[in-house]
């Protein structure tokens, strides 16, 4: 019997330490930022810019209570993070939820099974996404190692972009006007411009150990910009993308559409000394008559430890419409071979991108007649009006929300424009193919096109019309990604199994194109298994945006009742508060703007030769649950046996 217990406390060891759920509190609200010589009041997390980085390991849950004391609506998307059989928690807002108001909070609660590397979050609900990021860093779980040589030091690198006003007003005035939003007025790294702009004043810096091996977590968190990433006299090993192992690339430079991520590895075997990380834009308009991109340089510096900051060396950067160097490095990717491409294929799609322009909406004060538009397949996405999210209408029944007959190809040329809440409905567990194509009607550029809710294998990238039959497929090692950036005048296809249900948007990660109407939504229905069906939401989701809604979400987070004597009579009747998460009322007060210094974010970088999150990370104590009950339960029960056992 002593034996039997202790076999099982052991078996119960491993899983209870894997068994770990990492909980954040992200609190949203307005602060002011010292930069180019102007201070502005942005929206952020916790008072930092990017916000705080989640850390976990591989199979760890995740709860994320985000708290809303900002002016605006707000949801939070976790960029790459597959949510399997949990939707709610995917964030794009009046897609999986609708917004977390004013006031008002949401807690984020999901897995990462099966996934490691380099995500991010970022606001999922107008352009707060230009200061409301940050990194999402998945390790391998305990006992498991990488599949590259293991670095001694990791940075992560979030690059951003920043404007000198308030980025609701940007995209408010682009919107009423029916055109694309002002530029840029510079380029972040870590959220600092570096020391090439006005009144630069602060410069994230890296700290590297001489002949040691780092890995660079890079992120483009960026709203508007394809971008260029080198490190002067330094080459890079690209060894993941979008937290997908890859076989290693060589290369010096690094190019990363606005979503995507890259993993890689540089040795620190040059001399000793600085050298800037430079980040500029790739700008993909053509004719480049019609490009308007920010044309600066954002610069960080790669110090060796010990040695001078100055003058740092600054790389030679490709020219701004470098596509040859952007395509090789996006052709030029391959995965590890596992697992293997899904087939055979059982539904398959073009889907043809497009830029255009539609009649003004009433909405649209200052739009002169028509406005910029997109489609997919010659359908401008709406999301629908303010009563319901597209997952709300899914899991409560509603009629009337949406369609489910979006095309599976294009229509004929010169067909008009629609506009729809059009899905396409996918069974569960069906291997689906989609042909990307990027026409080259003037102008063009390249969509950086991503899938919420899944991975997908990248079989062919090229130039040109794609022409079924034409092209040879690698069906042996293809990247996965969840993020394809699809080139001006091009086309890409990929692969992906249906087997996570719910309402997944599909869209292009240029912000403005959004609004416009560049996206759709894939509907995947359940599987026929308890394990393929999509359960019960929690309780304090809100999917149908009433007040009734928000109120019942509210109470089923609510504590308790405590009793409490009686209150003292008083003299004038007092204004009971609302609940904690309930809408600003209006006219009511707002909490006036922080002002702070810009100061990196304490976590970034964050690095512990454990691999665990450090201690400066947000994350709160690791639960265990019920597992460690039963582990105490079986320890006692062998104390209780060896305390009652006769003596010899």
């Amino acid at each position: 019997m002593v034996r039997l217990l202790l076999a099982l406390a052991l078996l119960l060891v491993g899983p209870v330490a894997d068994a770990a759920t990492a909980k954040y509190t992200f609190t949203v609200g307005s602060m002011q930022i010292n930069q180019l010589c102007s201070t502005t009041s942005i929206i952020a997390v916790n008072g930092q810019l990017p916000g705080p980085s989640i850390e976990v390991n591989e199979g760890d849950a995740v709860e994320v209570k985000v708290i809303n004391n900002s002016p605006y609506n707000v949801t939070i998307h976790w960029h790459g993070v597959l949510q399997l059989m949990t939707p709610w928690a995917d964030g794009p807002s009046m897609v999986s939820q609708c917004p977390i108001q004013p006031s008002g909070s949401y807690t984020y609660r999901f897995s990462v099974p099966g996934q490691e590397g380099t995500l991010w979050w970022h606001a999922h609900s107008s352009f707060l996404r230009a200061t409301v990021y940050g990194a999402f860093i998945v390790r391998p779980r305990a006992g498991n190692a990488y599949p590259f040589p293991a670095p001694d030091m990791e940075v992560p690198i979030v690059l951003g972009e920043w404007w000198n006003r308030n980025v609701v007003d940007v995209e408010s005035d682009a919107l009423l006007a029916g055109q694309l939003p002002a530029q840029s007025d510079a380029f972040t790294v870590n959220g600092m411009t570096g020391l090439l702009y006005p009144c630069a004043n602060d410069t994230f810096t890296a700290v590297v150990e001489p002949n040691s091996r780092v890995l660079l977590r890079v992120i483009n968190a960026g709203l508007n910009s394809h971008l260029f990433f080198k490190v002067a006299g330094h080459n890079f090993t690209v060894v993941a993308v979008d937290a997908g192992y890859t076989s290693s690339l060589n290369t010096d430079t690094l190019v990363l559409a606005p979503g995507q991520t890259v993993d890689a590895l540089v040795d620190t075997a040059a001399a000793p000394g600085s050298y800037y990380m430079a980040v500029q834009a790739h700008d993909t308009m053509s004719p480049l008559t019609f490009a308007a991109s920010d044309t600066s340089t954002a610069t960080a510096i790669f110090q060796y430890n010990g040695s001078s900051t100055n003058p740092p060396a600054m790389p030679a950067m490709p020219s701004s419409s470098d596509a040859a160097t952007a395509n090789a490095f996006y052709f030029g990717l391959r995965g590890l071979g596992t697992p293997a491409v899904p087939a055979p294929v059982d539904v398959s799609m073009t889907i043809e991108l497009g830029l255009g322009q539609l009649p003004c909406d009433p909405s649209q004060t200052r739009c002169n007649g028509t406005a910029a538009a997109a489609a997919m397949n010659g359908v401008s996405f709406r999301l629908p009006g303010p009563e319901t999210s597209l997952l709300g209408a899914h899991v409560n029944g509603l009629t009337g929300v949406f369609t489910d007959d979006f095309p599976d190809g294009p229509p004929p040329s010169g067909t008009a424009m629609a506009v729809g809440t059009k899905v396409k409905k996918l069974s569960f567990n069906s291997v689906v193919e989609i042909v990307l194509q990027n026409p080259s009607a003037v102008p063009t550029e390249n969509h950086p096109i991503h899938l919420h809710g899944f991975n997908f294998f990248v079989l062919a990238q090229g130039v040109g019309a794609f022409t079924p039959g034409s092209v040879a497929y690698n069906l042996v090692d293809p990247v996965a990604r969840n993020t394809i950036a699809v080139p001006g005048g091009g086309w890409a296809v990929i692969r992906f199994v249906a087997n996570n249900p719910g309402m997944w948007f599909f869209h292009c990660h240029l912000d403005p194109h959004v609004p416009m109407g560049l996206g759709m939504v894939f509907h995947v229905d359940s599987g026929t298994t308890a394990g393929s069906t999509l359960p019960p939401p929690p309780a304090d989701w809100v999917g149908v945006c009433d007040a009734q809604s928000y109120a019942a979400a509210a109470a089923a987070v609510a504590p308790a009742p405590v009793a409490s004597p009686a209150p003292a009579p008083t003299l004038a009747p007092a204004s009971a508060p609302g609940p904690a998460n309930s809408p600003r009322a209006a006219g009511s007060p707002v909490i006036p703007p922080r002002a702070v210094d810009h100061k990196p974010s304490p976590n970034l970088p964050q690095h512990r030769e454990d691999g665990r999150p450090s201690s400066r990370s947000a994350a709160g104590p690791r639960a265990t649950g019920h597992l460690t009950c039963l582990l105490c339960i079986i320890l006692l029960l062998f104390v209780l046996h060896e305390h009652t056992r006769p003596s010899a």
